[in-house]
């Protein structure tokens, strides 16, 4: 049972911004319950990457009433768009994104239950879609009433989860004219620090035996689930002789049907991750010598198929502290006493629980943050100036791709959360609209960080996007 979305109490200092920014932040807060429904409604769908059909065509219809301008099937995926409101002017990018996880619990209760394998919202991209709407809304309300000079787009971005969406319309230069994108994500804190994500590359390998009986005539037969353990176990030995910061990641996903019959064909996904983009590619080379050494010495055949590849991410610290400043003017806000119960129930569940300050306040800048997990939002960064930040959509300590991100998130929690982002969002673009020098000292410091003479070229090459991918 979903809890009852009280008014939301947020903590919002109205110091650092004018009262034309705050009438356009009370606009939001007014439509709380309207995006509360859109963002509810997504998680109920809960669709995974490239298959977000109604998820995407909610959004679009959410921003086509406020007059944005729909491009559909950009980057030649069907359920990825942009919305554009244009008066000229600088264009500000907001990212949103609306894939949900495979086999994770959909149920906003405090206690895991099964999902029975289909999908549910474990990294909250249901509440990232719909708070870029709605800060989007808020900017094209801010120029078409102020009369400025101002392009919103907001990018609807499927496929998050492995499915590199953002890549494929990097590499279609959708961002090409954008001056400054802005992003944010569900977390369990309120932070616009730089966190650093790891370049990711992500494939899967296929390799191609003869099938025998395994009794009767096993010299007769090649097994490609041998290959597969073989792969696995050298880049297993490979841990020792590679960098700390590295990672590598498998699954097997194909290992034959019965064991009395040698598998003919097996299959394994691979992802591998480094806090540099040049550092994965070497790192990916090595899987695939690994795949080439385990095919030669089980007699089998192997190819493999990129699947995903997104870069490291790049951050600007004077945009980014800008962000972190208007996050903390925002600020968090508390919980109600039916939300405080839930959370408590929730907090006996994780194994670091953190206190009730991650979700009322904002964590101190910390550029000292180590890299975690990888986004597409790497590719963009590399290709505009881009500042990102997280909202405390969750019970403080919950992991994200967890069952208790997807209960929190389902519920006025994650809502109250996702209005902090909406307004961080909105006052951050208003403050770009209104002073063209921020845009121009975020373009300087963006060559400086990324170089001049880079040119950007997708780690996952030159394949089409996996329409038919399952995360």
């Amino acid at each position: 049972m979903r809890i009852k979305i009280f008014p939301l109490l947020l903590l919002i200092s109205f110091v650092g911004f004018s009262q034309n920014h705050k009438a356009f932040l009370d606009q939001l807060d007014q439509n709380t319950n309207r995006f509360s429904k859109v963002a509810m409604t997504i998680w109920d769908y809960a669709e995974m990457g490239y298959q977000e059909e109604k998820s995407s065509t909610l959004l679009q219809q959410t921003l086509a009433d406020e007059g944005f301008t729909i491009t559909k099937g950009v980057a030649g995926i069907p359920t990825a768009f942009i919305a554009e409101y244009d008066n000229g002017g600088p264009v500000l990018a907001i990212l949103g994104e609306y894939d949900a996880l495979p086999g994770i619990s959909q149920k906003a209760v405090s206690y895991q239950v099964s999902n029975e394998g289909k999908a549910g919202h474990a990294c909250g991209h249901h509440l990232f879609g719909t708070a870029s709407a709605a800060a989007a809304i808020s900017l094209k309300n801010y120029i078409k009433k102020n009369k400025i000079k101002g392009t919103v787009r907001f990018y609807g971005c499927p496929a998050e989860e492995g499915g590199s969406g953002k890549v494929y319309m990097t590499r279609a230069g959708l961002f090409d004219d954008v001056d400054v994108a802005l992003h944010w994500h569900s977390d369990s804190k309120n932070a616009a620090n730089p966190r650093p994500a790891l370049a990711n590359k992500s494939a899967k390998f296929r390799f191609y035996g003869r099938s025998a009986h395994a009794a009767a005539a096993p010299q007769e037969g090649r097994s490609a689930l041998d290959a597969v353990e073989a792969m696995n176990y050298m880049t297993n030995l490979m841990r020792e002789h590679m960098d700390m910061s590295a990672r590598i990641h498998y699954v097997i996903t194909r290992g034959g049907e019965a064991p009395n019959v040698i598998p003919d064909f097996a299959e394994v996904y691979y992802y591998s991750r480094h806090p540099k983009r040049d550092e994965v590619v070497k790192l990916f080379d090595r899987i695939v010598k690994a795949a080439e050494g385990a095919a030669l010495g089980t007699e089998t055949s192997m190819d493999y198929e990129m699947i995903g590849g997104t870069h490291d991410l790049l951050f600007l610290d004077k945009l980014q502290r800008r962000v972190h400043k208007n996050l903390t003017t925002i600020g968090g806000y508390t919980y109600t006493e039916e939300e405080r119960q839930f959370a408590d129930q929730i907090a006996k569940t994780l194994i670091n629980p953190r206190s009730m300050e991650f979700v009322e306040g904002v964590q101190p800048y910390d550029v000292g943050a180590s890299a975690g997990g990888s986004t597409d939002v790497g590719d963009v960064s590399y290709a505009v100036p881009t500042a990102g930040f997280r909202a405390a959509t969750w019970v403080p300590g919950t992991p994200a791709h967890s069952w208790q991100a997807v209960a929190a998130g389902g519920t006025s929690i994650g809502v109250k959360g996702m209005m902090v982002a909406a307004k961080t969002l909105a006052l951050t673009g208003m403050q770009l609209l209104d002073d063209s020098t921020i845009i121009d000292e975020a373009k300087k410091e963006f060559i400086e960080v990324r170089g001049k003479d880079f040119e950007y070229s997708p780690l996952l090459g030159d394949r089409e996007p996996a329409l038919n991918y399952r995360n």
